[in-house]
Order: structure tokens, then sequence, then C-alpha cells
């Protein structure tokens, strides 16, 4: 007697690639900030759901004498989480040798046209395939027109991820 074991195909898991120091340099360096990819320290391995995700750097802070530490995240947040960085400026490239380093304290990119703010109410519509709902929100975070924010119910129990359209209107998927 013959047995033939078969094992079930896997199922199809997305891909995930790592975010390279490379990637992170890039972004920073959009801000106005040079920085090279060895300046650039992970502090935890960072994946994302695209090979060449768009990062966006949201806020620098001096982190002890020469380091900043960086908040970035992917354009869209289905691509990756938001993540930390550490940035090491050189006094050199400062001005003399020896001399520390003049960085800000902090960092704010120059920030979009809000449409929607904190603390305000909005209207979320949620589409699935076969379902269309509008529901009545309080954004969580203030946010620009094509951003993703966080929205909670009007009892900030239940809370989503949503695109903003226009003032007051936002968009997310069952």
């Amino acid at each position: 007697m013959v047995v033939v074991a078969s094992a079930s195909p896997a199922l199809a898991v997305g891909a995930r690639y790592p975010i390279n120091t490379q990637q992170v340099a890039a972004a920073v360096s959009r801000t106005g900030m040079e920085i090279a990819p060895d300046q650039v320290t992970l502090l935890s391995d960072v994946v994302s759901s695209t090979s060449a995700p768009h990062l966006t750097v949201r806020s620098m802070q001096r982190w002890g004498n020469q380091k900043m530490m960086a908040r970035l995240e992917c354009e869209s947040s289905d691509q990756c989480l938001p993540f930390f960085v550490s940035l090491k400026v050189s006094p050199e490239a400062q001005g003399s040798p020896g001399a520390q380093p003049s960085l800000p304290l902090a960092f704010s990119p120059t920030p979009r046209h809000v449409v929607v703010k904190s603390g305000t109410p909005a209207t979320l519509m949620l589409d699935g395939p076969r379902v269309h709902i509008r529901l009545s929100v309080i954004c969580m975070e203030n946010g620009a027109t094509g951003q993703t924010i966080r929205v909670s119910d009007q009892d900030r129990k239940v809370f989503f991820r949503a695109q903003v359209v226009d003032s007051g209107l936002l968009q997310g998927r069952l």
C-alpha cells in the first residue's frame, strides 16, 4: 500500500519589503536637511507593503548633542506603520571641527492646507462591496486633503483610519 501525502497550498501572504537607510535619507533630504544614508540609524526593522514607498517626515527633534530623532510614515497608511529613526548630525557638517552642532530644537515640515481640525465633527463614508455607511465622527487629528487621519465615533469608543476628502468629509473602507 502506497500512501501519498499532499501538502495543502499555502495562503498567499502579502509581500513585505524592508525600508532602508537610503530611502529614509532621501525623505529627510527632501525636507531641506541633507542627510547621508550612513547618518541614519533605524531603531527597529521597518517594512512596507511596496518596494518603493513614498516616505514623509512628520517631525524631527533634538536627541542628544549630535543626534536628532525623526518620525516618518508612508504617504499611504496601507503601506507601512509610522516609525522613528536616529539621525547623526556631525559638528563638521555644521561648521568648524569640535564645534557644537546648531541643531533646531524641533522641526515640523511645511504643513499642507488643513481642511479638518482635531476635535471637530465630520462625516465618515465607509464603503464596502455591497454597503455604504455614513457616520458622524470626531476628528482626532488635523488633516489635509488626501491625508489619512484617526477619527472616532461620537462616544469615542470606536476608532477608524479615514482619508480626508474635503472639509468635514472623510472616506474609509470596510
